[in-house]
């Protein structure tokens, strides 16, 4: 049987397990996936285990997705671009870092049909997922993107990845077409952004990448607002199946049963 992870600190809220053993189960697969909390020192032994052929393959979760790629043999186009890993094989014995984020979020905005193209974005969050955001805008032809974050350093150093980004300091607001958020605020229902984003106006779109709770208080504030809104669901689901791709050669179903899970 052939064994998976999801890896991350903390990952008691990861729902991986459950969708992608889901998969395994409808594909009549011999395997198991299951998640393990890990600090980064531990992060050898794990590599290890992999060239073992103990494990088969790893997904990676905050606050690993850059610190796996100094223990990698190598790294797809978009790993690169965006020094963020979310997905690892060994493919003729080497550590192979994939990024199926970046698939994730454009297939879900794609979905829900949001017009991107010479629109102004600002995102709220520097690390874990924002790199694999910011190429998939990019991509997406968006006029401007801002990033607002706790942290203003932090900010600043994703400009040595993608230097059309501009930088404003946490609590400003300028203008935007469509807000994301990327911090972990939301994850407690208590949690709260503290941004005064009344006065933007209607018809934005709020983005949130937590997908349990399904409405973060950041949504529930877009929606009173008169906007659009739209939870890390499907980008969550799609980023799976990505990694489900490389892993198993198998494109597997996205049915009512598999985005129940995430409920």
């Amino acid at each position: 049987m052939k064994k998976y992870l999801v890896i991350g600190n903390p990952i008691e809220h990861s729902l991986s397990p459950e969708l992608h053993n889901f998969w395994i189960k409808e594909n009549n697969l011999d395997a198991i996936y299951e998640k393990r909390k890990l600090n980064e020192d531990a992060l050898i032994d794990l590599f290890d285990e992999i060239k073992k052929k103990n494990i088969a393959g790893v997904n990676v979760t905050v606050p690993f997705k850059r610190a796996v790629i100094s223990h990698l043999d190598q790294l797809s186009f978009e790993s690169e671009k965006t020094q963020s890993v979310n997905t690892i094989i060994l493919e003729n014995n080497k550590l192979v870092g994939h990024n199926t984020d970046i698939e994730g979020f454009e297939r879900s905005i794609q979905d829900f049909n949001v017009e991107t193209k010479d629109k102004k974005v600002l995102i709220l969050g520097a690390g874990g997922v924002v790199p694999s955001i910011i190429f998939a805008l990019n991509k997406m032809k968006v006029s401007e993107i801002i990033i607002c974050n706790r942290t203003k350093n932090k900010a600043e150093s994703l400009k040595d990845l993608f230097k059309n980004i501009k930088i404003v300091e946490w609590g400003e607001t300028p203008e935007f077409d469509i807000i994301i958020n990327a911090t972990s605020l939301g994850l407690k229902n208590e949690d709260e952004i503290n941004l005064d984003i009344s006065k933007i106006g209607k018809n934005k779109f709020f983005y949130d990448v937590i997908y349990k709770p399904s409405e973060t208080n950041f949504l529930k504030l877009g929606k009173k607002l008169g906007n659009k809104t739209q939870n890390g669901k499907l980008m969550f689901i799609y980023q799976a199946l990505g990694a489900f791709k490389i892993w198993h050669g198998i494109q597997p179903k996205i049915n009512k049963e598999a985005i129940k899970i995430l409920d």
